[in-house]
């Protein structure tokens, strides 16, 4: 037992990786052709899309609701763990990247799973809540651009059904939360979000350590 998180090693890392990691081969082909690109430290690690996977097939979801694609390694990760009948709705702006993705959802045959929709993602959301939406969905990731994140995370509280979960990325930020003196727009969203969602009773909550944080919240 332990009375604290412990920091891997990058033995320990990949000690964890041999004995529990089960990542499909499409998943670890992905993973390897993003890797290559300028962007690549976007993508979650493949330990984190297995978690992911279990939270999918723990709460039964059906219906996903997905802030930030980039080549859709996330996206593929969970809509693997998803019934054949299972929808995502996945939200993002970038046509380059997301024709990676896109490539890999047909070759993983889940396609059908995945309506990808190209606009901002405060538009997407506020348009579903408008269609009828709310408490439609069972699970929502958000892994966008930062200074949204609190839009986003309300947007989907309303959107995710009660006992539903969000997940929020990069709640860690690279240890970069610390940094009481910073003037970064993007590490401010990410401290002022952390403090809200701690005093947030709407919702119960566990921030993880995996990947660069993940933050775990389940709507009351």
């Amino acid at each position: 037992m332990s009375a604290k998180t412990y920091a891997l090693s990058p033995e320990l890392h990949q000690y964890l990786l041999d004995v529990s990691l089960r990542e499909s081969l499409i998943l670890k082909e992905l993973r390897n052709e993003t890797q290559k690109l300028p962007d690549s430290i976007m993508q979650i690690s493949p330990e984190q899309g297995q978690f992911m996977q279990l939270l999918v097939k723990l709460i039964g979801a059906r219906k996903i609701l997905e802030v930030g694609v980039f080549t859709g390694y996330s996206t593929l990760s969970m809509a693997l763990a998803l019934l054949d009948d299972g929808q995502i709705t996945a939200c993002d702006i970038s046509e380059e990247w997301t024709s990676m993705a896109r490539q890999y959802w047909k070759k993983a045959g889940v396609d059908h799973k995945i309506e990808l929709i190209l606009n901002a993602a405060s538009d997407t959301l506020e348009g579903l809540i408008n269609a009828g939406d709310q408490e439609k969905y069972d699970l929502a990731f958000i892994d966008a651009d930062k200074e949204n994140y609190d839009t986003y995370y309300e947007y989907s509280l309303q959107l995710i059904r009660p006992g539903g979960l969000i997940l929020i990325d990069n709640t860690l930020w690279n240890g970069r939360v610390l940094d009481t003196q910073s003037n970064d727009p993007d590490t401010n969203a990410i401290q002022q979000l952390n403090l809200k969602l701690h005093s947030d009773h709407r919702v119960d909550i566990s921030l993880l350590p995996i990947g660069d944080g993940l933050t775990l919240l389940r709507k009351k």
